[in-house]
């Protein structure tokens, strides 16, 4: 008897394997966007004031019409979801250029006192009383000194960059002398006037988020994230040794810079408008490379798609769950910090 020769099927070869992967993230993106229209769609809803389907339909449809609905749609509830999008967005964005740049999974503009530095800016501004822009303005170059001033002090040597645990422990530093900085605005404030704002404002909140407001802070935050995305398969590079990224003719030293600056813009320009939000760009990049990989040319837009759907329905909540809203950095601490535990105790640290 002749025993039957089954044909051995090819191997796959790397084209098709990357063809693969590229549908298999197309998917998922696709997926996590409906999942995120859906999301808009219940915080247009929810809230103290609910509206069903068919008011919502009416308010878009109708939106001079004058009525309740229509107000509220338009006035309140759609600028709040648009920049829950893009804060959200361009925080887990910049954490994810950040971690890797430094090649450190701590790394985030909460940790590396980028937030807290911006944070000092605007608040100055608003100490001032200047307007939008310069809140802006204020922000990103307070931002910008913070994360030069860690880099140098994480610096053990001239020339090196810090290894991970002196960026990390230099973060902390200069987060807390920014910290000590806005605590001195904060005292020198109008108690009747300036101090509850300010007070407000640090502890995150999306509340007041009117188009006006989104415009003046919409430029910088656009061409900062686009920046980090077209540069986010460079990224990769810096991972390698320093010869091997310089075999491929990849100016090293100005794409650190320049994704620094980037990262930076973005951060300033939410923390510009929306005060201080802790965690989401610390965890929402761990969650995306737990779904895509590694790759820094998929993380980066997974995270700008998951960091907006995370702070949408943080902020849903935060003006959902109680008569007084709550400020969106105490929930996002909350929801994020046991996630983060059980993260680590998943991975192993």
């Amino acid at each position: 008897m002749h025993e039957s020769v089954v044909d051995p099927q090819p191997a796959p070869n790397s084209a098709d394997l990357a063809a693969e992967n590229r549908r298999r993230t197309a998917l998922k993106l696709l997926g996590i966007a409906a999942v995120i229209a859906a999301a808009a769609v219940f915080s247009l809803c929810a809230g103290r004031y609910g509206l069903s389907i068919a008011d919502i339909l009416d308010a878009l449809l109708y939106p001079n019409a004058g009525t309740a609905a229509s107000n509220v749609v338009w006035h309140v509830r759609l600028p709040r979801i648009l920049l829950a999008l893009l804060a959200g967005g361009g925080l887990a964005l910049s954490g994810a250029a950040f971690q890797a740049l430094f090649a450190n999974p701590l790394a985030a503009p909460d940790t590396l006192g980028v937030a807290t530095g911006a944070s000092f800016g605007a608040v100055l501004a608003i100490l001032f009383g200047l307007p939008a822009a310069g809140i802006q303005m204020g922000a990103v170059l307070s931002g910008t000194a913070a994360i030069l001033l860690v880099m140098l002090v994480s610096r053990t040597r001239p020339g090196e960059s810090g290894s991970i645990l002196m960026i990390v422990l230099s973060g902390m530093v200069v987060g807390a002398l920014f910290t000590a900085f806005v605590g001195i605005v904060k005292f020198a404030a109008d108690p009747q006037d300036a101090l509850p704002s300010i007070t407000f404002w640090i502890m995150g909140s999306l509340t007041g988020a009117g188009l006006p407001q989104i415009l003046a802070s919409l430029p910088l935050l656009v061409i900062g994230s686009a920046v980090l995305l077209l540069l986010r398969w460079r990224l990769n590079i810096l991972a390698l040794p320093a010869d091997e990224a310089a075999s491929f003719g990849v100016n090293t030293q100005a794409l650190r810079w320049t994704v620094i600056l980037a990262a930076t813009v973005v951060t300033a320009s939410v923390v510009s408008i929306c005060g201080l939000i802790g965690w989401v760009g610390l965890l929402v990049p761990h969650a995306a490379r737990m779904l895509f990989g590694s790759a820094n040319e998929r993380v980066l837009p997974a995270c700008l798609l998951l960091g907006g759907l995370f702070l949408l329905l943080i902020d849903t909540a935060a003006r959902s769950l109680s008569e007084a809203e709550i400020p969106v950095s105490i929930l996002t601490a909350i929801v994020g910090a046991p996630v983060f535990i059980l993260l680590l105790r998943r991975t192993g640290g």
